[in-house]
């Protein structure tokens, strides 16, 4: 019999790479997909074709982890024997314009979600999507599983609930539960209000006549990006591991906003120079002399003080997990990607 797995948030871009990993390892996949006037479900297509020729269920249900009743019923219905909560309010900007209703979904949700696994069926296994967020201003770098939280955010705030009602559980109940402490990962697939898809996405609109100015926050904010087809594969593996266990997921590696411009710019065929200094520093397109992209004043932070960069010795240790897709391989994905979009290659 196939092992069967429920992902939470399925049509996100972490839901849609692990459906189509899990079903690579033969899996049967459930998904939870909350009820929307508007259907977009045509990014998993292609994985239903690939179910359907392998013999295998690909199925996707209504429901709300809001919603204990619509829960209950699904666990019922498919008895999972693993569960990957990706069910979230992920944008952190936006948690200081909604603390609610980021609260109630990724603290009170995830909260449903482990009851529900504690009364249907305790044997499941259980992925809580944590987030580098919970270190906020780091005591140290790079950061571990050891390192003290300072969440700065409400975002951060409702996911160091979630991590810790995870531990609980898992100490309490003895269930198989873990997190996954995961720095920013990216991919084609990722929404177009983060800053690295908003910058491919708005480079090949403005190549392709739609767009003429792309405005963002700090050029020297810096990150630790991987690639989140890579980071499923360590989602999957912290639920094959011999016990539950919280690991930080990383590539140990920083770049800025503006190392990814700079590799952006060049793949879409743009040449480029940086003019000007601060909040008034423009990038101009050599060929038409014009700004392609500007610092808006409301995105702008000043430079974090200790940078958010993660060291996944553990994972690679224990789960024998590493990254494949470099930093170059990234941008290079993601911009040929949104350039095929517009049809521009």
């Amino acid at each position: 019999m196939n092992k069967k797995a429920l992902i939470t948030g399925i049509t996100g871009q972490d839901g849609i790479y692990l459906s189509q990993f899990l079903l690579e390892k033969g899996y049967d996949v459930y998904g939870m997909d909350r009820h929307k006037s508007h259907l977009d479900r045509g990014r998993l297509d292609n994985i239903k074709l690939f179910a359907k020729k392998n013999m295998l269920i690909f199925e996707i249900f209504y429901g709300d982890i809001g919603d204990t009743g619509s829960l209950y019923k699904l666990l019922s219905k498919t008895q999972p024997d693993e569960i990957y909560n990706f069910a979230s309010q992920s944008h952190v900007h936006l948690s200081y314009e909604e603390p609610e209703l980021t609260t109630q979904v990724n603290a009170n949700g995830m909260l449903s979600i482990l009851e529900a696994i504690n009364f249907i069926k305790p044997s499941c296994k259980f992925y809580q999507a944590c987030s580098s967020e919970l270190f906020g201003d780091p005591s140290e770098v790079p950061q571990t599983e050891t390192t003290s939280f300072h969440p700065k955010n409400p975002y951060a705030i409702s996911k160091l609930y979630s991590y810790w009602m995870t531990r609980f559980y898992r100490n309490h109940h003895k269930m198989f539960v873990c997190n996954g402490i995961l720095y920013n990962h990216e991919s084609p697939l990722r929404g177009e209000n983060f800053v690295t898809r908003k910058i491919t996405y708005s480079l090949a609109r403005i190549k392709a006549g739609l767009q003429e100015c792309l405005c963002l926050g700090n050029y020297d904010s810096r990150r630790d990006w991987g690639f989140a087809g890579d980071y499923v594969e360590a989602m999957w593996k912290i639920l094959q591991a011999e016990k539950p266990d919280d690991y930080v997921i990383s590539t140990g590696e920083t770049h800025s906003i503006r190392d990814f411009i700079n590799r952006a710019v060049k793949i879409a065929g743009f040449e480029i120079e940086w003019q000007g200094s601060g909040v008034d520093e423009i990038v101009v397109d050599r060929e038409t002399n014009k700004t392609i992209i500007a610092i808006n004043p409301k995105f702008y932070r000043a430079v974090e003080k200790n940078i958010l960069v993660g060291d996944s010795s553990k994972a690679r240790k224990l789960l024998d997990w590493e990254p494949k897709v470099n930093f170059d391989g990234l941008v290079k994905m993601m911009m040929n990607e949104d350039l095929a979009n517009f049809n521009l290659v």
